[in-house]
């Protein structure tokens, strides 16, 4: 067992003494999905359950198609034990990623196995135009894929319902502050749905599926539109009171520096967001689509070279002062940029002293992420399969986003 799921297993049985079914048969499905296999004792020793209430579980597991029969392990002297597997193909989860300029739908299955992927260019992101577009996408993929459906994930770009700041500028969504969409989208989809900021889950997705998958606490620095935090703290996300924990983007770095539509100057997203950099090559009269930026890294283009340089300094500034607040194991930064610029950037950082700087280190202080563009998108659809299989998942639940969609799924049955 690595180090973070016996962490999440420690906890999750110690503050729950109570040990519901929904919350025992949780721990069951995350021990199974962290070790691929193991018998009925091995799985009462590690959840401290009894050997009948395990079986229990594994019984109902079964028959509703979540758990796979593997036979007997051949071991030594005595009665071989069976062997009890996650059933990949037994449900799904369904991601939606909303930015300011495209739609990914993803779908992935009980073994976390990505199904399906989308994209859809829009361009109207306006809450009449895109809710029915999102259910109807939703609509489709249960159509394509007609087993038991978990939950669905929608993410969007933050801060949520912020006086100032939502819906303002190029990198939000304009005309979603008050609207209340994980509501409004259960309606449409007929089940409970998880919205999300996206580099929460973009946090979400490098825990199930990239560089955070053996690490508890890490920060996850995602370029979307604009730029966003996402925290993964003692194998949870950090949401905050209001979903908003995490908006550096209008964090200032460069005191008087270029103002902002937030009404500030020297705001961080001016810098060191995909934004910024589309601004800066389209002002020099570069296009600036992902395939443009990766061509013109790989020529030396001097405007990205600058833009990169440029970025990196403020985005040194910004990773200290994450490492002495947060203490994360380390810090990840992913999202709609290519490799090979995400790398530049680690290589031009100048990280000064912090709590980070220990001979005992096992992480780099900075690390590049695993799941390239499809980090948020996979995020999304990991919303609701890591909700319903891992114990600790509903503790973190914040205001207006529902916890509850996998779980239900889960003890209901819900079927496409």
């Amino acid at each position: 067992m690595t180090p973070a799921a016996r962490d999440r297993l420690v906890i999750a049985l110690g503050r729950n003494p109570g040990r519901s079914r929904s919350h025992n048969r949780r721990v069951v499905l995350d021990l199974l999905r962290s070790h691929g296999q193991l018998g009925r004792k091995e799985l009462a020793d590690m959840t401290q359950l009894t050997t009948q209430a395990v079986a229990n579980i594994i019984d109902e597991l079964m028959a509703e198609n979540l758990l796979v029969d593997l036979g007997r392990r051949r071991s030594g002297r005595g009665q071989p034990p069976i062997q009890f597997a996650v059933n990949p193909d037994g449900a799904i989860t369904i991601g939606i990623e909303v930015s300011v300029s495209h739609l990914v739908a993803t779908v992935l299955d009980l073994g976390g196995n990505l199904r399906h992927e989308s994209r859809l260019d829009i361009d109207d992101t306006r809450p009449e135009a895109l809710l029915p577009m999102i259910a109807r996408r939703v609509e489709t993929l249960r159509a394509k894929f007609p087993v038991m459906l978990m939950g669905v994930g929608v993410v969007m770009p933050g801060p949520f319902e912020i006086e100032g700041l939502s819906g303002v500028g190029p990198t939000t969504l304009p005309g979603w502050a008050g609207i209340d969409a994980a509501g409004r989208l259960s309606e449409l989809v007929g089940m409970p749905v998880l919205v999300e900021n996206d580099a929460n889950a973009a946090a979400v997705g490098e825990t199930l599926f990239g560089a955070g998958q053996a690490l508890s606490n890490f920060c996850l620095i995602y370029f979307g539109g604009g730029i966003g935090l996402g925290i993964i703290a003692d194998n949870l996300p950090m949401r905050g009171a209001f979903g908003n924990a995490g908006e550096i983007g209008h964090v200032v770095v460069q005191p008087g520096g270029r103002a902002c539509l937030c009404g500030q100057s020297g705001c961080l997203e001016r810098y060191a967001s995909l934004h910024a950099l589309r601004e800066h090559l389209e002002g020099h009269g570069h296009s600036a689509d992902f395939a443009t930026i990766e061509a013109l890294h790989q020529e030396g283009d001097p405007l990205l070279t600058g833009w990169i340089a440029e970025a990196a300094a403020h985005l040194s500034t910004m990773i200290g002062f994450l490492e002495n607040i947060l203490d994360p194991q380390t810090v990840i930064l992913g999202g709609m940029l290519p490799d090979s610029v995400i790398d530049a950037l680690i290589a031009g950082l100048r990280l000064g002293p912090s709590v980070a700087n220990r001979q005992d280190r096992s992480e780099p202080r900075v690390t590049r992420g695993q799941t390239g563009q499809l980090t948020a998108a996979l995020g999304a659809a990991a919303l609701p399969f890591f909700n319903a299989m891992t114990p600790r998942l509903d503790l973190s639940e914040g205001p207006g986003r529902s916890s509850e969609p996998a779980a239900q799924a889960l003890e209901k049955g819900t079927v496409a």
